[in-house]
C-alpha cells in the first residue's frame, strides 16, 4: 500500500518548466478567492511536516517554498485574510472563510529568513514552479496523529520520490541559519 503524503506529490514528483515566471495564488473558496500574485519561481520547494503549515483535506504534509517578499502582493479580497496565529515566528496570513494559508511572512528583521515569504505552490493557477527537493520535519507528523511505526514506510516513501527526509530543513538551509546567526554574533 503506497502511504499518503500530500495531493501534489503522492503519485511522483511533476518537474518544474525552469522557466516559471510566478503566478496566482487562489485560496480553496467558490467565490470571492483570495488572490496573491507571486512573481518569478520559487526556491527551497518542500514537503513539511511541522503542525503550522497548512495542509489540503487528508494529506499529512504541507508543500511549501519560498519567495522574496517584495514579489508577493494581494490582488484579490485581501479583507478576507488574517493572521492565524500573531505570536509564531511565520506570520501565515490565511483565508477567514476557507482557511488556506496564503502567505506566511517573517517580521523579525534578524531572524536568518527575514525577506521571505513561504507559499503553497500547488496553489497556483499556473503550472511549471520549481519541484519538491526534499522533505522537512518529517518527524513532526507524530504529533498531529501520525503513529509512530508508521515512520519507516513514510520515509521510505520520500526517498522512493526522490526527496531526502530531514527532521529538521535541508543540510543548506541549516548552514544558511547557522552562517546568520555567526555574523550576528561576530557583529
Amino acid at each position: 500500500m503506497t502511504v499518503a503524503l500530500h495531493p501534489s506529490i503522492d503519485n511522483g514528483i511533476k518537474q518544474g518548466s525552469g522557466s516559471f515566471a510566478g503566478g496566482t495564488l487562489a485560496c480553496k473558496c467558490k467565490d470571492h478567492q483570495v488572490k496573491v500574485a507571486v512573481k518569478g519561481d520559487v526556491a527551497h520547494n518542500h514537503a513539511c511536516g511541522c503542525t503550522k503549515c497548512w495542509k489540503p483535506q487528508g494529506a499529512n504534509f504541507s508543500v511549501v517554498a519560498v519567495v522574496p517578499r517584495q514579489n508577493v502582493t494581494v490582488l484579490e479580497n485581501g479583507d478576507k485574510l488574517q493572521v492565524v496565529d500573531p505570536s509564531a515566528v511565520i506570520q501565515r496570513h490565511a483565508c477567514k472563510a476557507c482557511g488556506t494559508h496564503m502567505y506566511g511572512r517573517i517580521e523579525n528583521k534578524d531572524h536568518p529568513f527575514y525577506g521571505l515569504d513561504f507559499i503553497h505552490p500547488e496553489l497556483f493557477q499556473e503550472q511549471g514552479s520549481a519541484a519538491p527537493q526534499f522533505a522537512a520535519f518529517v518527524s513532526s507528523v507524530i504529533e498531529s496523529g501520525v503513529k509512530p511505526e508508521q515512520m519507516g514506510g513514510i520515509r521510505a516513501r520520500f526517498k522512493e520520490l526522490g526527496l531526502e527526509p530531514y527532521d529538521c530543513l535541508s543540510p543548506a538551509l541549516m548552514d544558511a541559519i547557522a552562517t546568520h546567526v555567526a555574523k550576528a554574533k561576530a557583529a
